[in-house]
């Protein structure tokens, strides 16, 4: 866990709004990505809609949790394994909403499927590199979560 140490500590000292906007700006990416993959499939993105609404104060946690565990059993389903840990990095992005913990689940699963995908020797450039995308765009949503024009629940308000 030595690897995710730095990020963590960025994570613990960001407000929630602003891993909220972070962890949708990465998880609207791995949504594309699946889609890409499987266009008929639409649990993962339901499951970032229903955060979107959850953290706007427009839905209930229950049914933002439904749509959660559906991505989740989505993940089951696949058959490739990076394809699975996406699907878990889309949920653990989601989650978010609920608890800013959540946020040090999706570069986990999103470096697991770089991993999954590409060899563990064939990734550390790109892993490495992603990370890097991770607290440069954290750096981004901290000077911007103002300029975000959307509503908030308002316990995302506290």
């Amino acid at each position: 866990m030595e690897f995710f140490d730095d990020l963590l500590s960025l994570f613990r000292a960001e407000n929630h709004r602003t891993l909220v906007l972070w962890a949708f700006d990465f998880a609207s990416e791995s949504v594309a990505e699946l889609k890409r993959r499987y266009p008929s499939e639409i649990r993962p993105e339901v499951a970032l809609s229903a955060a979107h609404s959850w953290a706007e104060g427009k839905i209930k946690m229950r049914k933002a949790q439904r749509a959660i565990l559906d991505c989740h059993a989505f993940a089951k389903e696949v058959s490739l394994k990076e394809d699975a840990a996406l699907c878990y990095a889309i949920a653990q992005a989601c989650s978010v909403v609920h608890t800013p913990g959540q946020a040090i689940g999706y570069p986990i699963y999103d470096l697991t499927s770089i991993v999954l995908e590409h060899g563990l020797d064939g990734s550390v450039k790109m892993v490495e590199e992603r990370k890097e995308e991770y607290v440069t765009r954290l750096f981004y949503w901290k000077n911007h979560v103002d300029d975000y024009h959307g509503e908030w629940a308002s316990f995302l308000l506290r």
